[in-house]
């Protein structure tokens, strides 16, 4: 098809400075090209041949990350571009396309051929051109040293985080391992010992229905103070002594840990009497202590995979990139990734359970949360309270993340979402993780990003639509 004539041309955001010899050349070299809706415009990785001008419809753009198709933009605006971007650049290798633009309509598009347009736009702007060339391989350069750089510590903090959170259960499994293997070493002597003396079988099997009734006890065993844990100690190491029980002290911790209490011994020893009441009072602690044991290791295990699971939902590892979640759960794997940099920091959560699953990409969102809460805490140096809120109102969920830090004094608040600006000393901060937090937000979920802040109060509020929206 024919080239729009130059006065169409010169509407174009693009072309409107040209002189009218260089639209003249736009025109002469220039295409119309037409693609039904869902179809394939352009392919990341494919030679990059055409600088593409949107004229009407709208587009879909697309990356792959880690075999992930992730949408990167989309727009309708009449003057867009995409395609050959780069085709200014000298390289010894050919230009590919970066991404992947799929027609979300019926589209019609500008085309120029690259290779053509680079020579006249070197021709047109020499100077531009240099310092165009300049600024983008020096950014590509040092984006690549220093982007690998940042990733790499992210990572190493957050690895550390959850490496320090999967530490204390670990190592509590290991502890209660070691201890019953003791524990079931000690229960098989004491039942032999307990055999030698002659005990009759049916007082046996009598015994072992008791033990069977109190280790299911252990389960329901009620969180005591501490003054009702001695308490209690107390009343059953008398009823110890009263009936000549050695050491009662340390067999009274473990009856109280099991939740048992002095009426359960008198049933105890209705069962088998004055005469084998010591040994069996003793046998009987073994296998509470044993049972005690195994509840903490599967505690521990529960609490390990708990953690895995956290990460995979923090990573959004074998998940789509784009779908309904719940926004606690971004929320607490990111805690729990963060966990090593919150230390003693007091943490809140006022969540609403109720609100409904939004959909978004949950991966994004993630990072969301990370930027906002490292820089809280941050801010915070060490003391103080992290608060954590939702609630939903008018069709959007909302997320508040708090923090008691020293606010964010009145002549930074205009300029925080900007890019490359940060208060941060030099190489502590890039200045875009709250650029890139609005772009989440806003851009890919149509949200809203603001903040509120004072000395000792200030609230980052995240406003996500419940619904699915048309476009982006």
């Amino acid at each position: 098809m024919s080239a729009l004539p130059r006065e169409e041309l010169r509407g174009l955001f693009l072309f409107e400075h040209l002189s009218e010899e260089q639209l003249d050349w736009v025109a002469a070299n220039a295409v119309l090209e037409e693609y039904d809706g869902d179809s394939t415009v352009i392919s990341e990785g494919g030679e990059a041949t055409c600088f593409y001008v949107l004229l009407n419809g709208a587009i879909r753009m697309t990356r792959l990350v880690s075999g992930t198709e992730v949408e990167t933009n989309r727009s309708d605006q009449r003057g867009a571009y995409f395609g050959a971007t780069q085709f200014f650049v000298h390289q010894e290798a050919e230009h590919t396309y970066g991404a992947t633009v799929r027609a979300l309509s019926d589209v019609t598009l500008l085309a120029l051929p690259s290779k053509e347009f680079s020579v006249e736009f070197r021709k047109w702007f020499p100077m531009a051109t240099h310092l165009l060339e300049g600024m983008y391989l020096g950014w590509r350069n040092s984006d690549t040293v220093i982007g690998s750089r940042r990733r790499l510590l992210a990572l190493g903090e957050l690895s550390a985080g959850l490496t320090h959170e999967l530490n204390n259960p670990a190592a509590a499994a290991v502890r209660a391992t070691a201890s019953l293997r003791e524990r079931v070493a000690g229960m098989r002597h004491k039942l032999a010992f307990l055999a030698k003396k002659d005990i009759d079988p049916e007082l046996l099997y009598q015994l072992i229905d008791v033990q069977e009734r109190l280790v299911k006890q252990v389960a329901q065993a009620p969180k005591l103070t501490a003054m009702q844990q001695a308490d209690r100690e107390d009343e059953i190491t008398d009823w110890f002594d009263d009936r000549g029980i050695d050491q009662g002290w340390d067999l009274a911790d473990i009856y109280v840990r099991a939740g048992l209490t002095t009426p359960d011994l008198d049933h105890v020893l209705e069962q088998v009497g004055d005469t084998f009441i010591d040994g069996a009072v003793r046998w009987l602690a073994y296998a509470l202590e044993t049972e005690m044991l195994m509840g903490e290791i599967e505690d521990s295990t529960t609490r390990i995979s708990a953690l895995v699971g956290k990460a995979k939902q923090y990573s959004q590892m074998d998940r789509a990139p784009h779908q309904w979640v719940d926004v606690h759960d971004g929320l607490d794997s990111t805690l729990v990734m963060l966990s090593g940099k919150i230390g003693g920091l007091r943490v809140v959560k006022e969540y609403d359970r109720s609100l409904p699953k939004i959909p978004a990409y949950p991966g994004e969102l993630n990072q969301v949360w990370t930027n906002i809460i490292d820089n809280a805490i941050g801010a915070m140096k060490g003391e103080g309270t992290l608060t954590l809120r939702t609630w939903g109102q008018n069709e959007q969920i909302r997320v508040e993340i708090g923090d008691t830090g020293p606010g964010i004094p009145a002549d930074v608040k205009p300029r925080i979402f900007e890019p490359f600006f940060t208060t941060k000393p030099v190489g502590e901060g890039t200045g875009l993780g709250l650029d890139i937090s609005w772009k989440i937000v806003v851009e890919r979920h149509q949200g809203d990003l603001r903040v509120e802040s004072e000395p000792g109060n200030t609230r980052f509020e995240v406003c996500l639509p419940t619904v699915e929206q048309a476009s982006l």
